[in-house]
Formats: C-alpha cells, sequence, structure tokens
C-alpha cells in the first residue's frame, strides 16, 4: 500500500516524534513490509534512497519509535532484534527452521483468563516456536 507523506507524518507527529526524512522511510517501509525486520533488513533496503544513511540512524529511529510506541521490539532468540509495527494484542510463531515470524491473534482479553490479578503486567509477549507449515511441506519431500 503506498501511503502519502502527509499521512506518515501525521502518524509520527500522532506519536509524538518529530519527522525526518530517515523516520519517514522507517516508517513506510515498517509498514509496507510486516515481515518483523531487523535493522539489516531495513538498512539493506533503504541505502539505496537515503545514500547517507547508516546503521546507527536506523537503531536511533527504532529507539524513538519504541520509546513512543509505534513499533514494539521482538527477540525471537537470534542475535538481532526484530521489530514490529503491529501494536494490537497479538502473539508470534517462530519457524526455527526458516526462521520466518507469523503473527497470529489473541482475543483482547485473553490475559483476564490467566488470574494475575496480583501482578502489574506492563507487555505482552507471547511467542510460539516450531516449524512452519512451509518447511513442513518442504521437508516432506526430503
Amino acid at each position: 500500500m503506498e501511503y502519502s507523506n502527509e499521512y506518515l507524518k501525521s502518524m509520527l507527529t500522532k506519536h509524538n516524534i518529530k519527522p525526518s526524512t530517515i523516520r519517514i522511510k522507517v516508517l513506510d517501509y515498517m509498514l509496507n513490509n510486516r515481515i518483523h525486520p531487523t535493522v539489516e533488513d531495513i538498512y539493506k533496503e533503504l541505502i539505496n534512497e537515503i545514500p547517507t544513511l547508516s546503521k546507527t540512524s536506523i537503531y536511533n529511529t527504532l529507539d524513538i519509535f519504541i520509546k513512543n510506541k509505534l513499533v514494539y521490539p521482538l527477540s525471537t532468540g537470534e542475535k538481532e532484534l526484530r521489530y514490529d509495527i503491529d501494536t494490537c494484542c497479538h502473539g508470534h510463531f517462530i519457524c526455527e527452521e526458516c526462521k520466518e515470524v507469523y503473527d497470529f491473534h489473541l482475543p483482547d482479553d485473553f490475559i483476564n483468563d490467566l488470574n494475575l490479578e496480583e501482578y502489574h503486567i506492563k507487555s505482552k509477549n507471547i511467542n510460539l516456536y516450531g516449524i512452519c507449515k512451509k518447511c513442513i511441506e518442504k521437508n516432506k519431500g526430503v
């Protein structure tokens, strides 16, 4: 989907983030590539558009996005963090073979069923690990 610069700027402003070229480009990439990218993924995609881009500027941008709840960091057990633009309640299935990350829906009230009233929950992170359908199908032919 194509997002206008005005829409991207307003989204940043709504999250109390001052728009800049790099922030707009990173946000646009995140909205159009819901693949839970790493900094390396974002850098490889944007370096041709912004020749002066550095990985440090991407890390700094993502830190600002995290601080202002525009994206969430996602640890999959790998060396590099991934970043998730979907801030709604959902979980992740991480394939141990291809390393793809798939979103799955969680009911908004699922946490109520866990009987954790005495705890103050600040964030939720549900990760499931296994083999995805694509890899299972691929391995059947082996």
